[in-house]
């Protein structure tokens, strides 16, 4: 079903005689805070996710517990809902044409599927340059022993990653010569991939738009990301810090891809600042995600609407105003590490000092057990001057023992 620009209004009842309810196609903690947004604006939710214990399913009105492509549970959705989304990229495209064909669905199944599949992807960035002037990395497609061997020599050293489902630093190999390669390519099961070459890095940054039916579109400012392991560690915004026309590069590339795509719904599109000779270096895209993003969670706190809002205002189509950033702002991502000690022992953070610091918004997901390496939660730190926001990350950072940037005051 194509959307149309209608409005879903908060509080209403729909055609069915029942509560206006969106519905999210994942349980975890982006739908989770979907799920709050939706709720505070007065809609009924409901989520479809196969864990009894998943974070979203357990605060929503409806929780259909079944695999994301059984039939019955997309018919219960269905019947239950008025609009649907997706708080995650790898859920099944042929699940949400499904849905598709009788519910508003944001995004629309081809859009999540583009982002499900990094060949597709990076084809898309290549239209997108002509456009904005933003390239994807030099890159070529790895679909057989003939194509690993005939790999381009100037791809390497480079980084092979899987066509689908990566994420997390998940399904990437960094290779250094043609041997590397093809061991890579056997270790990753010989699926189909991508091979990028590897490109000196100075910044990595990214840019979420929120996209309606009508084609209006906003964004948030660019969110300067630090990653550790793969994993997003730290997201700063505050003034620029990357050179201005870069700035506006990355917004403008976001923004076209979004509109190439027919986009409904929150879109992020993440970038590399490379290291060409110049002062200010070269921009590159890298990745997109269909959804919200963990580099826009500072929103909740230090932004006149949140990411999760503008998802909820993009489904049903009500106005999307330009966000504005009130506070200099960063956001901790909390792992399960910071559960457990040097010893290995497992003990509560120390939130009551955390929350003692002028400016600290703790947002945990409601799992029910810290591992090492979950996401469990993040801390949001806005405060009156970049100065002010990066001592109290330093001092968050000692209580919770998390490594602070060398770059902080």
């Amino acid at each position: 079903m194509k959307m149309k620009h209608h409005i879903l209004f908060p509080g209403a009842l729909s055609d069915r005689g029942q509560q206006m309810t969106l519905g999210v196609m994942g349980g975890g903690q982006l739908g989770r805070m979907f799920v709050q947004a939706a709720q505070a604006m007065g809609y009924f939710t409901a989520v479809l996710d196969p864990d009894p214990a998943s974070p979203a399913g357990r605060i929503s009105h409806y929780h259909i517990q079944t695999a994301y492509d059984d039939e019955q549970g997309l018919a219960q959705l269905m019947q239950r809902c008025d609009a649907i989304t997706t708080e995650f990229e790898n859920v099944p495209a042929g699940a949400l044409t499904t849905l598709g064909a009788h519910r508003p669905v944001a995004p629309a199944a081809s859009g999540v599927a583009v982002a499900q599949d990094r060949i597709k992807e990076k084809a898309l960035f290549v239209d997108a340059a002509s456009h904005s002037g933003v390239f994807p990395a030099p890159y070529a497609a790895i679909t057989s022993a003939e194509l690993v061997a005939a790999a381009p020599a100037d791809l390497l050293p480079g980084i092979l990653k899987t066509a689908r489902l990566g994420y997390d630093g998940k399904g990437q190999v960094r290779v250094s010569n043609r041997e590397e390669l093809s061991s890579a390519w056997e270790r990753l099961g010989r699926v189909p991939c991508v091979l990028e070459k590897l490109l000196p890095l100075k910044a990595e940054c990214s840019v979420i738009v929120a996209r309606g039916a009508d084609g209006a579109c906003v964004h948030f400012p660019v969110q300067h990301n630090v990653h550790r392991d793969g994993i997003l560690a730290v997201t700063e915004v505050y003034e620029p810090q990357i050179d201005v026309p870069l700035y506006q590069q990355a917004i403008t590339a976001t923004q076209w891809i979004a509109s190439q795509l027919h986009y409904v719904g929150v879109l992020c599109v993440e970038f590399f600042v490379v290291d060409d000779g110049s002062a200010e270096g070269a921009l590159v895209v890298n990745e997109m995600a269909p959804r919200p993003h963990n580099s826009g969670h500072y929103t909740q706190n230090a932004c006149s609407v949140s990411q999760f809002e503008l998802q909820v205002r993009a489904m049903t189509g009500l106005p999307l105003p330009t966000p504005r950033l009130h506070s200099p702002t960063l956001m901790l991502n909390l792992l399960g590490d910071v559960w457990f000690g040097a010893d290995g022992v497992m003990r509560s953070p120390a939130w009551d000092q955390v929350l003692a610091l002028a400016g600290t918004h703790l947002h945990l997901y409601g799992k029910l057990e810290a591992r090492v390496g979950r996401k469990m939660g993040h801390l949001n730190i806005t405060g009156a001057s970049v100065a002010e926001v990066q001592a109290t990350a330093r001092a968050a950072c000692a209580l919770l023992g998390l490594e602070p940037l060398s770059t902080w005051a």
